[in-house]
């Protein structure tokens, strides 16, 4: 069964939490890229780092919605709560679509991975992590019934 205020608030959790692992990850990319210090050192750039910011998150929550919805998803009916799934999953996404673009070798060579892709993956962590923080912690917390054999007590 399921408790629909619980669900209701934990969709708004989800919602909450995706943009906030968005923002997370733009931020990474837009701080590395322009490695402003703050407002008051320099301002323009830091304006277009926060600028930069809002639409690299923009562009990652696009192309990231359909696998992350899959994802959590996944940790809602499994009732998942671990940081590891969470920020393993949010990785796996950011290095596949990150390798989507690029092309097979045709002349035979090893398929490497492409320049960069630990820091995609890196930004894709830093993204699982902060999901973890708004909402992934409460994974399946909106199911009545039989509870998990970590929040039993032992007689």
């Amino acid at each position: 069964m399921v408790d629909s205020s619980k669900l209701f608030f934990q969709l708004m959790r989800i919602i909450c939490g995706f943009i906030a692992a968005v923002i997370a990850a733009g931020l990474f990319f837009s701080w590395g890229y322009f490695r402003a210090s703050g407002p008051d050192t320099d301002p323009i750039g830091f304006i277009a780092m926060t600028g930069s910011t809002v639409v690299s998150a923009s562009m990652i929550g696009s192309l990231a919605l359909i696998p992350a919805v899959f994802a959590v998803g996944f940790a809602e009916t499994m009732r998942w709560k671990g940081v590891v799934y969470h920020v393993g999953a949010a990785g796996l996404i950011a290095l596949a679509i990150w390798s989507i673009g690029d092309q097979l070798p045709s002349d035979g060579t090893s398929l490497a991975l492409r320049p960069g892709s630990s820091i995609v993956t890196s930004a894709g962590f830093i993204a699982g992590f902060a999901y973890w923080l708004v909402a992934g912690r409460k994974s399946g917390c909106w199911w009545i019934g039989q509870q998990n054999d970590q929040n039993r007590h032992p007689r």
